[in-house]
């Protein structure tokens, strides 16, 4: 399961690699203003909710510090992504190994579950929903990815190897 948020982490990391710099902080002309986040503040909302994940999780992990959707680059944006998914990776293996980790806390108001598949399953599903944010906005804002990205971040295998594994999901523990 570790490696299944590893493929997703890499899902976040293609997209940002090939995103136009100019959708970065772009908006859409809606009104009201500021009813649509940009770009910057999706990726920098995933990367913020990975750290409350660890904080209330996990708080003996070290916790990377969280980003400024307003002064974010794409660079920061995927660097911290890497490093909270590194730490989101070690919470997991905890949480589904013989670890301490015995609940999961998705917020400060919600109540916690105990670990299992359906931790991961919430963890994905979030990032899901923002990766599709991001493309579609993208798409809106002129500057849709190209073609490839959008279809190779369906291609597990590549992606379940491009994170290290060799033979693919299912084969792989």
């Amino acid at each position: 399961m570790v490696q299944i948020f590893a493929v997703n982490e890499r899902m976040n990391q293609v997209i940002l690699e090939h995103l136009d710099p100019a959708a970065w902080n772009a908006k859409l002309p809606i009104k009201p203003a500021g009813s649509v986040r940009t770009i910057a503040a999706i990726f920098t909302h995933m990367h913020n909710v990975r750290t409350k994940w660890i904080r209330l999780t996990s708080p003996h992990l070290t916790v990377p510090a969280q980003l400024n959707r307003a002064r974010c680059t794409p660079e920061q944006a995927s660097g911290a992504l890497a490093e909270s998914a590194a730490r989101c990776g070690e919470m997991l293996a905890e949480a589904l190994g013989d670890g301490g980790v015995k609940e999961f806390f998705r917020d400060g108001w919600a109540k916690p579950w105990p670990v299992g598949p359906e931790m991961l399953c919430y963890m994905i599903s979030h990032e899901a929903h923002h990766r599709g944010q991001v493309c579609m906005l993208a798409h809106q804002l002129g500057y849709p990815l190209p073609m490839k990205v959008i279809s190779g971040i369906w291609n597990w295998e590549k992606l379940w190897k491009g994170c290290g594994a060799t033979g693919g999901p299912g084969n792989d523990s």
